[in-house]
């Protein structure tokens, strides 16, 4: 899908510019906008980072990491040598002003919108807000890209916030979450509020239940030293998942204009039945991945279980795993089941939004299994980004027999030869000072708010995290969540998965 360039010249500063997330993500999505011409041709970006190197070093790392994280066979060598020219290399220790004196002097016109975009762990945010005030480096051109998740709960999130709002204005904080740059997404409103078809029947009265499911088959990785203070909940589910459930839950916004649709969402999150108590450990399953067996193009390969992990206590109960029962007390979702669920090293990689609709009140078909027979509409927002819908069919040859049939609403991509990553869409938002995929402060807030007395509730009773087996699809409490209320979840159903 086309998106707009920078309408002006811009000074973007990668702080974290060898971080896993920079690698792996930003930098690919840089390079494709730059090719695309979706970048001004007198923009610069300015990678910012600890570790000492040089330019060429610190290049030759970003074209390795582009060619092994955006599936890429070759890069072309003339718009690399174009994109090598846009990216300058700086040295900077963000917690000393040393760096940020460097900077300002690289920072020469104050009229260019600057864009902080701070890809490190949120206790550094404050920090570098402060820094960058106390060296004159914020003009009301500036805004400021704070990744996920912004604090470790209620408390430590509104101080981040306090602290953001003491030197930028809420038009210039952008808090990011790139599952909302997915084009999936971005269908879910089109297919809702472009089509009467769904958006009549999206409610109760239609829907028997919403899973979200965000599954990972990668462990912790190189990440160990974040993960073991973050855990599932914090790095997944506060975040992620409850954003997937508020765009697809959400009352129709008055417009597409950011306010409008983050109004909606801030309701959603109001109206989430708070689980505390007891309620937790009947609704919240919390995991821990043990070692296992994970398939590979090349076949099953053995892997570690968590605490064996580099960098992590050998006695650690930081969850990797973690599925609840949410329900939203509003009218449209009375009695409205979400399941919500998220790990690593699940047995595939996937996200899924499943619609699944109330089946027929009265059959006058033979159905064997009823619950894989009833309609669903399935968004997958990765491996492979698209949207399908189960419907029944007669069986061919079979007197009145009907089976479940699938009708892909992918659509044909007619001279387009890949889909842009999330983070194309969402730096180009940002450069071109489009907020309206990003987090607003009570958004943030209300979702720690919600999410608080789970993490207290872990903590304050020392509920160890169950565990399961890598290649699995998470612990049996899992499946019981689901199962108590008579339904399975998608990947355990004969429809589509």
């Amino acid at each position: 899908m086309p998106v707009s360039g920078a309408t002006e010249a811009f000074d973007l500063i990668l702080m974290g510019a060898n971080s896993d997330l920079a690698l792996r993500k930003l930098l690919p999505a840089l390079y494709h906008l730059f090719c695309d011409g979706r970048l001004h041709p007198q923009g610069r970006i300015w990678t910012a980072s600890r570790r000492a190197s040089t330019k060429s070093d610190y290049l030759a790392l970003c074209k390795t990491a582009i060619l092994e994280h955006d599936a890429l066979t070759s890069l072309n060598e003339a718009s690399w040598s174009k994109f090598s020219a846009y990216i300058g290399y700086l040295n900077i220790d963000f917690e000393k002003s040393q760096g940020y004196e460097k900077l300002h002097k690289k920072l020469a016109d104050p009229t260019r919108p600057r864009i902080f975009y701070c890809a490190l762990h949120s206790k550094l945010y404050p920090t570098i807000a402060q820094q960058l005030a106390s060296h004159d480096l914020i003009s009301e051109h500036s805004r400021i890209v704070l990744e996920k998740p912004i604090g470790s709960d209620y408390q430590s999130g509104a101080m981040i916030n306090r602290c953001m709002a003491a030197y930028f204005s809420e038009s210039q904080i952008f808090r990011i979450d790139h599952y909302l740059g997915k084009e999936t997404v971005q269908n879910l409103l089109a297919l809702r509020f472009a089509n009467s078809l769904f958006e009549h029947q999206w409610n109760q009265r239609y829907i028997d239940h919403i899973q979200i499911t965000i599954a990972e088959t990668i462990g912790v990785e190189k990440r160990a030293g974040f993960y073991e203070s973050t855990g599932a909940l914090r790095d997944m589910l506060q975040n992620h998942l409850l954003q997937l459930l508020c765009m697809t839950a959400m009352e129709p916004p008055a417009s597409l204009n950011a306010q409008a649709i983050r109004d909606e969402k801030v309701k959603v999150l109001n109206c989430l039945k708070p689980i505390t108590g007891s309620n937790i450990d009947e609704q919240v399953v919390r995991g821990q991945y043990e070692a296992g067996f994970m398939a590979t193009a090349d076949g099953n390969v053995a892997v570690h279980r968590y605490r064996d992990e580099p960098g992590v206590d050998e006695h650690s109960v930081t969850d990797t795993f973690v599925a609840l029962k949410v329900e939203i007390d509003n009218w449209r979702w009375a009695g409205v089941p979400f399941y919500l669920r998220t790990g690593k090293r699940l047995a595939q990689r996937s996200c899924e939004i499943v619609v699944q609709f109330k089946q027929v009140p009265h059959s006058i078909f033979a159905m064997q299994h009823k619950q894989t027979m009833a309609n669903k509409l399935v968004f997958r927002l990765q491996p492979d980004e698209g949207v399908r819908l189960q419907l029944c069919e007669k069986r061919i040859g079979h007197h009145q027999q009907v089976r479940p049939m699938t009708l892909s609403l992918k659509s044909s991509g007619a001279g387009v030869t890949r889909i842009p990553d999330a983070y194309e869409r969402l730096l180009a938002d940002v450069i071109n000072n489009n907020a309206t995929l990003f987090l607003r402060e009570d958004e943030l807030m209300a979702a720690w708010k919600w999410a608080d007395p789970i993490l207290q509730h872990w903590q304050n009773n020392d509920v160890k995290p169950e565990t399961y087996a890598a290649g699995s699809w998470g612990p049996a409490a899992a499946t019981l969540l689901l199962a108590k209320d008579g339904r399975l979840w998608e990947e355990n159903n004969d429809g589509l998965s």
